[in-house]
């Protein structure tokens, strides 16, 4: 499935170019950045002020939410204030339900941005069988309602997103695709074909989602058709209801960073449960990587590519002492000099000595190897966590119990003494088409430990990847790798949930070894914990779908989520959505378990999955009662 122009280089997906005001999106033109105000639409000194925040951070454009006619309306005061004060930039009016509001607005603004899920459809969760004659019907009514929309864009040379929402599909969209990437594609090309047919084509596209994995897949899908239909419009990335701190940050990495990887997309928004100006330095480092990106280091071409980029298939390894198989994938730590001082040194790393119970606390966020390269520890670690020693200390080594060797491939191909359970190899990519590696591969109890020094390191691993399923080489592998030097935790984050995020929504990786001088212990543990999480292929604790708030909002939601976190947050497995308003509601939060969701002013509405559980309870006791719902459904268990 064709969805970019290489697997092997960088090389940018050229979409047409889009009018945005006096900012066109698409083409070659940079890759755009953007935010969403949170503050009421009807407060327009608020409103102002805060896009302001947003501009001077670096936005190149502000999305407003219009939920209403008034609203809508207030939108040419907005404008009208931030002109006098200087400030261009186009505005997006961001419309769910109300086709009045987005023709009003469209007259107004430089974009507006509709969502096919609930702009004419409703979703009322519903599974209804259509014929084929009543599912044209609809279609047809389809182009009534959206038909009105699409001229006034014309007339007024107004920008429009179609924008899909994995948890907002249509329950007619649902009855026939079901909550899949297909589904999301044919809801934005139902619309984008209303669109040609009247010869309007100033559009953007998303395929949002919460799960990284099933955003990426969308888009990669959305391509592919496109292709087939003759089509390159701009796409406006991003994963929705992201949340906020690291964890945010690792999603919407891994997400935008997986298509901008591939050449993919010409606008980003990180939806944080943060301040929107904080987005901005964000979307910056992500996609500032991809400004100066080159291939000085050629990927080998490859001749049979065994992936389906639209579907989930983790890669099928042998397992080796309880990696790879069907085991999730292990975390490897790289020892500092604190972790050999003392056992101090590991409370970062989320082991405890306790000296009152004479027993070591182990986090749910632990690493289970440590690799102590050529030295030993002075004290005992919990039998839990094992030692990795570069092959020659190893082998000199009195004891040998709990730990294992680290071999460079030749050494392992000169040396007869190994391991009887596990040994690992280290390898770079090149490595793997020599032929010592394939002599090397014949040994079973072994997993690979993977590098590449290439810029392009997503594309390099993946292809590397590639090369040992086509060869039939079923090892473990655990992909390192270093970011010393990078001087920036935020960075460090951000750009190793890009990397290795990657790798693993594509079904690669049985472990993770990430380094980073300076980086401190628990961010390079979290982060790598975080990345698994995710991915979805290692849960750790318990993960939260939080919208990054809006003008709809209708509780303070930065305060209300730190709240539910500081309740739930040792709730390992358990997904929780904080929802500002129904339009982020029990669609949104898509797989979430509990649903934490504004129904009106001063009043929340619980769910469990998607079915309403107690309707308009007072802001003041509705985190407990959603203490009581998961209590009640056994899911909770005391800190």
């Amino acid at each position: 499935m064709i969805y970019g122009n290489s697997l092997i280089k960088y090389s940018r997906f050229i979409t047409r170019e889009v009018k945005i005001g006096d900012i066109p999106l698409g083409g070659t033109n940079p890759i755009r950045l953007q935010s969403m105000t949170t503050t009421d639409t009807m407060n327009t000194k608020a409103t102002v002020e805060q896009s302001i925040r947003i501009i001077k951070a670096g936005a190149d454009y502000v999305r407003i939410t219009a939920p209403s006619i008034k609203d809508a309306n207030n939108l040419a005061e907005i404008k009208k204030e931030l002109k006098a004060k200087g400030y261009n930039t186009p505005l997006i009016a961001d419309i769910h339900f109300t086709p009045n509001a987005a023709e009003t607005a469209a007259r107004i603004v430089e974009k507006v941005r509709v969502n096919p899920g609930n702009y004419v459809d409703k979703k009322k969760f519903e599974i209804i069988e259509y014929t084929d004659n009543e599912y044209n019907a609809e279609i047809e009514r389809i182009y009534e309602r959206f038909s009105p929309l699409v001229k006034i864009c014309k007339e007024y040379g107004t920008a429009m997103r179609i924008g899909t929402n994995h948890g907002s599909l249509s329950d007619r969209i649902m009855s026939r695709f079901g909550d899949t990437p297909a589904g999301m594609v044919e809801s934005a090309l139902e619309f984008l074909k209303i669109c040609e047919d009247l010869n309007y084509y100033n559009i953007v596209l998303s395929m949002k989602a919460s799960n990284p994995q099933v955003m990426v897949q969308a888009y990669r899908l959305l391509v592919n058709r496109m292709l087939e239909l003759g089509m390159n419009y701009p796409l406006h990335l991003g994963v929705t209801e992201a949340g906020d701190g690291e964890d945010g940050r690792i999603k919407s990495a891994i997400g935008i960073g997986s298509l901008l990887e591939d050449g993919l997309g010409d606008t980003v928004r990180v939806s944080l449960t943060e301040d929107p100006e904080f987005e901005i330095p964000v979307c910056r480092k992500l996609v500032e990587r991809y400004t100066t990106r080159k291939n000085d280091k050629p990927i080998p071409e490859i001749s049979s590519n065994p992936l389906n980029p639209s579907e989930y298939k983790r890669r099928e390894t042998i397992e080796v002492s309880k990696i790879g198989g069907k085991n999730v994938p292990v975390v490897i730590l790289t020892s500092t000099e604190d972790i050999y001082n003392s056992s101090e040194g590991l409370k970062k790393a989320g082991y405890y000595y306790s000296e009152t119970l004479d027993k070591w606390v182990i986090g749910d966020i632990a690493p289970d190897y440590i690799y102590l390269e050529r030295k030993d520890l002075k004290y005992k670690l919990p039998a839990t966590l094992k030692k990795i020693f570069d092959y020659k200390y190893w082998s000199s080594s009195e004891s040998k119990e709990s730990s294992y060797p680290l071999f460079t491939l030749k050494e392992f191909i000169s040396r007869q003494e190994r391991a009887s359970e596990l040994n690992f190899l280290k390898i770079n990519t090149g490595d793997i088409y020599k032929n010592e590696f394939g002599k090397a591969a014949e040994e079973k109890n072994l997993v690979l430990i993977l590098e590449t020094d290439n810029e392009n390191a997503f594309a390099d691993l993946r292809r590397s990847f590639i090369e040992l399923i086509n060869s039939g080489i079923k090892h473990p592998v655990v992909v390192k790798r270093n970011y010393s030097g990078i001087g920036d935790d935020e960075k460090f984050i951000i750009y190793s949930s890009a990397d290795l995020g990657s790798l693993f929504i594509e079904g690669f990786g049985d472990g993770i070894w990430l380094d980073s001088d300076g980086t401190p212990d628990d961010v390079i543990t979290r982060c790598s914990f975080g990345i698994l999480q995710a991915s979805r292929v290692r849960i750790s604790k318990t993960e939260y779908i939080s919208c990054p708030s809006c003008g709809r909002t209708l509780f303070d939601l930065q305060e209300t989520t730190a709240l539910i976190k500081k309740h739930t947050s040792h709730l390992k497995g358990v997904k929780i959505g904080i929802m500002g308003c129904i339009v982020n509601g029990p669609g949104e939060m898509a797989d979430a378990d509990y649903g934490y969701v504004g129904s009106g002013q001063g009043k929340i509405t619980l769910y469990k999955g998607k079915e309403i559980m107690k309707r308009n309870i007072n802001t003041e006791i509705a985190v407990n009662e959603l203490i009581n719902l998961i209590k009640e459904n056994g899911d909770w268990v005391e800190p």
